[in-house]
């Protein structure tokens, strides 16, 4: 064999030499082996994809997931596919047509962009006028009795079926009393809303075992993971190894979350007929529920993927313990500064943070992207990418 060039053959002696450290390490400190091929692996994985779409899916810590790519958008000067004019989403509950894109109907070839995230009606030919041939595209989905807890929460005052139920427990007893078909797009939150956000009819017949399998391998062909909101760290593993992107570029702290006392938990019988009356979300949850953790384990194995997650975690405990003044979320009464203050909606108590004092430059910069809430960083990119339009106007901080 034919000597190696100068600057492979160092290459080749560093992985050689960092092989035989980890294999060292695991002797003296009986580790398993398998831990380490990962990390191995990863030295030949690529660069990390910047053409990222996410089905942002409503009331499943889908915000949360935004603002990662928000800021990784914002730290790479990626362009972001963001509503037009002064919409604040891309055409919802209508579905998604590509001229609600700000910029996507410019002179010259259709304009393409990196990250997309923004509330949508799932339409995948008229996204991809709009995205990359090489897109990667993922969503979130969440335990629908738990979802729709959320959901009848925080559009209490906007959703025709849910404006005279006196609770959830007492709508799911009678659905039919306050839920009118005729309605239609207005009450797509108060059932199978997720089903619905993916492009499909959510008062479809649950019973249609064709058509839900159907539907079901739609969502497999078109994205390539499915998220789990239950599961949100181990679904951070997943998707920073799908995107080949660094630990912190997903770490985060929880956005849009309501406050403990404004969880109103349904009955054992009303959780029941919450699975019965969101059957197709219901559908939809336990398949992709089993699917991510066929994948979890032929990617990671469980022993890796606990690893994987302990080391999320210890780096969220370390940044938070970094950034926020006691460490802790805050009702909007209690934040200080008032561009921080997350939008309230319906009977919802929204909780957003307080920064520490003293933070430098660079680590108030990181701590404020990793707190912002979604409609002002929205507004903030809007600003940056589209400096020559009107701004977009928050008018709950006006």
């Amino acid at each position: 064999m034919p000597p190696l060039p100068g600057g492979t053959h160092r290459c080749f002696h560093a992985v050689l030499l960092l092989a035989l450290t980890m294999l060292l390490l695991a002797g003296i400190l009986h580790m398993d082996v398998g831990l380490f091929i990962p990390l191995l692996r990863s030295q030949a994985e690529g660069p990390p994809i910047v053409n990222v779409m996410f089905l942002k899916t409503h009331k499943t810590a889908s915000s949360t997931v935004l603002n990662i790519l928000f800021r990784f958008a914002e730290t790479h000067n990626l362009s972001v596919a963001l509503p037009a004019g002064s919409s604040f989403h891309l055409g919802y509950p209508w579905l998604f047509l590509a001229r609600y894109v700000e910029g996507s109907e410019s002179q010259g070839p259709q304009q393409r962009f990196n990250i997309m995230g923004n509330h949508l009606r799932f339409n995948l030919p008229e996204v991809q006028k709009v995205m990359p041939n090489d897109t990667f595209y993922f969503s979130i989905i969440r335990n629908p009795v738990f979802q729709l807890e959320s959901a009848f929460t925080y559009y209490k005052d906007y959703v025709p079926a849910f404006r005279d139920a006196e609770s959830l427990d007492a709508f799911l007893a009678s659905p039919w009393t306050y839920y009118n078909q005729s309605v239609g797009l207005p009450n797509a939150f108060a059932r199978n809303n997720m089903w619905f956000d993916l492009g499909f009819d959510n008062d479809a017949r649950a019973d249609d075992g064709g058509y839900v399998r159907a539907r079901l391998a739609d969502v497999e062909r078109q994205f390539q993971l499915v998220l789990i909101a239950e599961h949100f760290d181990e679904s951070m593993v997943l998707l920073r190894r799908a995107l080949r992107w660094r630990l912190d570029d997903v770490v985060t702290f929880r956005l849009n979350s309501r406050s403990a006392r404004n969880v109103v938990p349904l009955t054992a019988v009303g959780r029941e007929r919450a699975q019965r009356w969101c059957a197709l979300d219901w559908q939809l949850y336990q398949h992709f529920n089993r699917s991510f953790w066929v994948r979890a384990h032929a990617e990671l194995g469980p022993r890796l993927l606990r690893a994987e997650v302990a080391r999320l975690r210890a780096r969220r405990r370390e940044l938070r313990e970094r950034c926020l003044q006691d460490g802790a979320a805050k009702n909007q009464s209690q934040i200080a500064d008032p561009q921080l203050r997350p939008f309230q909606s319906g009977q919802a108590d929204i909780l957003g943070y307080n920064l520490r004092q003293g933070l430098d430059e660079q680590t108030q910069r990181m701590c404020e992207r990793m707190v912002t809430p979604e409609l002002q960083y929205m507004a903030r990119l809007y600003a940056l990418q589209f400096p020559e339009k009107q701004p977009k106007r928050l008018h709950f901080l006006e």
